[in-house]
């Protein structure tokens, strides 16, 4: 019998070894959120990157942040922070800030519109992702955690 995986990708032949399927099983599920997060968000004008930089920009408080520490942070990795920090940048989310000293150093930092999208935005995206997980146990949830941290820990 085919597994619920293999039906959804319509996969013919069974996987070679369980761990294939558990970690194509979580690729395709950090797929299926993303794709989610990105639909839901698209009525606030941004991707679930842009929201990610929003948040860790709202962290940092007055301060801000260079681009290099956003990239630090960044759930996805991002081949290109600069531009994206430009476009947010045009689209009055963040304000950037370039260095007298060093002219390379360039500091972004949250604006008050940036804080009102993120203020709009993360209440229906928790409402996404807690309807995601609803349904396991609270011992599943630590369960999945952990075995989460452990596969990441190899990286």
């Amino acid at each position: 019998m085919a597994s619920h995986l293999q039906s959804e990708i319509k996969q013919t032949k069974p996987f070679a070894r369980r761990s294939d399927e558990a970690l194509l099983s979580i690729l395709r599920t950090a797929t299926v959120l993303e794709h989610g997060s990105n639909e839901l968000l698209r009525d606030y004008g941004i991707t679930m990157t842009q929201y990610n930089v929003l948040r860790i920009l709202r962290g940092a408080g007055a301060r801000g942040l260079c681009g290099r520490d956003i990239a630090e942070r960044l759930i996805s990795r991002v081949p290109d922070v600069s531009r994206l920090l430009d476009r947010m940048a045009e689209m009055g989310l963040l304000s950037k800030e370039r260095d007298a000293a060093d002219r390379r150093h360039v500091t972004a930092r949250i604006t008050p519109r940036g804080r009102r999208v993120l203020k709009q935005a993360t209440p229906a995206l928790e409402v996404f992702g807690r309807a995601r997980v609803e349904s396991l146990s609270a011992r599943s949830i630590e369960a999945l955690v952990e075995a989460l941290d452990t596969i990441r820990e190899g990286v």
